[in-house]
């Protein structure tokens, strides 16, 4: 049982409909949305930074910000998390090889090498103590410019934030979320943990 329960989609009109967003990028609003709407001011300024974070500006597709999230949920040990942004990588359009080698990003062919070192910063920027050295920045610099730096650390550290969100209260975490973290995660043992 969650810490704290999520309330209804209508509890507050304001945070409905701003909440509309996630429909596109999950098909369901999300629960921790849900819980956050106990004070609509954290409800709101959260939909808003995530549209802001996610936001497609270029080169850093709204696949890879997803595909970035995942990497920084995983090493946060967010199950809850893991299943919704492998969900929005899929939503995204991120391709189907990738999805499936998620895992063996460092390795698989379905990744380039520019990928290959955002998803690098995410894991390096996702752990405590933050593990971001020079060889990760010289990596970045060779393939993304300052401003697409600052959009990968602002998905990792919108993460940071619902990782440590949902773990504390054990978000139950959604049907359609459940379905895709099964399907391209259950391999490597993602199960919904305490996100019952």
């Amino acid at each position: 049982m969650p810490l704290v329960t999520p309330l209804s989609p209508d509890y507050d009109q304001e945070t409905k409909e701003l909440a509309e967003f996630f429909n596109e990028t999950l098909g369901f609003c999300p629960n921790s949305v849900l819980t956050m709407q106990r004070r609509p001011a954290i409800s709101k300024a959260f939909i808003n930074l995530n549209k802001a974070v996610m936001a497609n500006e270029g080169r850093v597709t709204s696949a890879l910000k997803r595909m970035i999230a995942w990497v920084s949920s995983n090493a946060a040990g967010c199950r809850y998390c893991q299943a919704h942004a492998i969900r929005a990588a899929e939503r995204y359009g991120a391709h189907q090889e990738q999805l499936d080698h998620i895992w063996d990003y460092r390795t698989h062919p379905a990744f380039n090498e520019a990928e290959r070192a955002a998803l690098d910063f995410s894991l390096a920027a996702s752990q405590v103590p933050n593990a971001v050295d020079a060889s990760i920045e010289q990596r970045l610099r060779q393939h993304w410019d300052e401003g697409e730096i600052v959009e990968m650390l602002g998905v990792i550290s919108l993460f940071g934030y619902l990782n440590r969100w949902n773990d504390s209260i054990g978000t139950s975490i959604e049907e359609g979320a459940v379905e895709s973290g099964t399907q391209y995660l259950g391999k490597h043992g993602w199960n919904k943990g305490k996100h019952i």
